[in-house]
């Protein structure tokens, strides 16, 4: 087993619960013999800090260096057996493939009826499911099953048999067609983030265009529709049309409403929220944006969550992401910084867990709540995170606005020496990634100025200055991306009136709460 794998040996054993734990130590204790030598294995790594082969080795004497190998992958087995069984009382889906292999084990051993009888159980477990590949699965043992089991009404069977793989390959089909469009289509957000031109906007109308097929809606099952409102969500999300991108995350949440039990692709469910959210955010809808995040953080104590740590995560990710968000729309930073320090250390210990995108979202969020609230030290921290970054090629524009906000808080916290520095290389870096647009340009000339000698009046020309020239890229289609990163414009007002940025914010936004229909939402 390589470095790598001994790291993701290590790392799978830190994962498991205390009750996974016990169960795989029950598993493989027996009675009258000597402890496995893997799981003598499996408590060592367990009581260790960090991994390390060496010292796991000079500690545990009894591990033979030659063998070690061989040892790491059949513990790394037991245990993704162990697990396997832990959780087929309480995944479905685990639950029928193990039943699937059951008919097979009897099929091979010629127990033809006994096969027969688990296939109908099975099949009539799958009637309220979406798991397409597991009910073509069934349909194929059926039709081996078929010869074994002759009666007056095999050709009737046989027919019917044939129409409902006919019926499962054409929904794969269409089930596939829809997750290929989706994914290409979040492959691009991912590497670069909203569109900053029209080759972009082109290139993004042409993939939705070319690959949307002419569906009617109303004939979609559950999982089709959600998977529909997927690809409209992400398309209209990159070209920024909010509207849109709010229309199609409530259609997509308001399916549940029609599900009575909301474990019912569960994952889709807490993914629809979290655009939701982010849809109310961009459009200031704050009664509803409350709502939504109430009935996300009520998901906490759902049966789901306590056995599956890829809920638990996703749960901890949104749940907080529109906390802070909340605090955001409000212009409420000591709230959320507050909150912030209470939880930074549990929040490290799920950063390991996140996907790089979402980690650099987090990172540049928790810079520009400790932006707001002035602690630009703190802010500084969490940018470089981004800017050190081997993940260049995630979320460019996380990238980029991570380095223009980095030239504002150097700025900020007087580090005059370094600015010149910081204009040249945030430059270099712009260019490198074809993102040298007029907001970067304005900025950067704006920042190159302040690093001189200046008068307070001459100052005060400048800020004003550049708030005229940023105002109309708020409304231009290919620059107001920038906007929904940091609200510069807040920033600079802050600056002209001699207020706090937080206070500028929580102005708007009680002028904004005031103005909007309180029916919209």
């Amino acid at each position: 087993m390589s470095k790598e794998k001994s790291d993701h040996l290590y790392i799978l054993i830190k994962s498991l619960r205390k009750s996974e734990k016990r169960y795989f130590k029950l598993r493989n204790t027996f009675q009258d013999t000597e402890e496995p030598k893997y799981l003598k294995l499996f408590n060592a790594i367990d009581k260790a800090s960090s991994f390390n082969e060496e010292k796991l080795m000079a500690i545990n004497q009894w591990i033979n260096p030659v063998q070690f190998s061989n040892l790491k992958a059949n513990l790394y087995r037991k245990i993704l057996q162990s697990l396997k069984e832990y959780t087929v009382q309480t995944n479905d889906d685990i639950s029928l493939r193990e039943q699937i292999d059951y008919i097979q084990i009897l099929f091979d051993r010629s127990l033809y009826s006994q096969s027969m009888l688990l296939l109908q159980k099975v099949k009539r477990a799958l009637i309220k499911s979406e798991n397409l590949e597991l009910k073509l699965e069934v349909l194929k043992w059926e039709k081996n099953l078929i010869p074994y089991s002759l009666g007056k009404h095999n050709l009737l069977k046989v027919s019917q048999i044939i129409e409902e793989v006919n019926d499962i390959n054409r929904r794969i089909s269409r089930v596939n067609q829809f997750t290929n469009l989706a994914v290409e289509l979040n492959a691009v957000y991912v590497k670069s983030g909203y569109m900053k031109n029209i080759e972009d906007y082109d290139n993004m109308n042409q993939i939705f265009t070319r690959n949307l097929p002419v569906i009617n809606e109303a004939s979609l099952t559950n999982l089709e529709k959600l998977l529909w409102y997927d690809i409209h969500v992400s398309y209209y999300n990159y070209i920024q049309d909010f509207e849109h991108f709010h229309l199609y995350s409530k259609r997509w949440v308001n399916v549940f409403d029609q599900i009575p039990n909301t474990s019912y692709l569960f994952e889709m469910y807490l993914k629809g929220l979290n655009h939701l959210m982010n849809g109310q955010i961009r459009l200031h809808l704050f009664d509803g944006f409350q709502e939504t995040h109430k009935k996300l953080r009520s998901l906490a104590n759902h049966r789901l969550i306590s056995i599956n740590e890829n809920l638990q995560i996703r749960l901890f990710k949104y749940s907080y992401a529109h906390q802070f968000n909340g605090y955001f729309m409000l212009g409420d930073f000591a709230t959320g910084v507050s909150l912030l320090r209470k939880i930074e250390r549990r929040l490290e210990g799920y950063i390991g867990m996140l996907d790089k995108h979402s980690e650099l979202v987090l990172f540049y969020k928790i810079a520009s709540l400790y932006f707001g609230n002035d602690n630009y030290s703190d802010a500084l921290k969490w940018l470089n995170r981004i800017i050190n970054s081997d993940d260049e090629d995630i979320r460019e524009d996380v990238h980029s606005f991570a380095r223009m906000l980095n030239l504002i808080t150097h700025y900020e916290l007087g580090n005059r020496d370094v600015i010149e520095y910081y204009v040249r290389s945030t430059y270099r870096y712009l260019v490198k990634k074809g993102d040298l647009h007029q907001f970067q340009h304005y900025i950067l000339q704006f920042i190159k100025g302040l690093s001189r000698d200046i008068t307070e009046k001459g100052l005060q020309k400048r800020f004003v200055t550049l708030r005229e020239q940023l105002l109309p890229l708020t409304k231009n289609q290919y620059e107001r991306r920038a906007f929904v990163y940091f609200d510069i414009i807040s920033w600079l007002e802050s600056k002209i009136e001699g207020k706090s940025v937080a206070a500028i914010m929580s102005e708007k936004a009680l002028l904004i709460k005031n103005s909007s229909n309180p029916s919209h939402g």
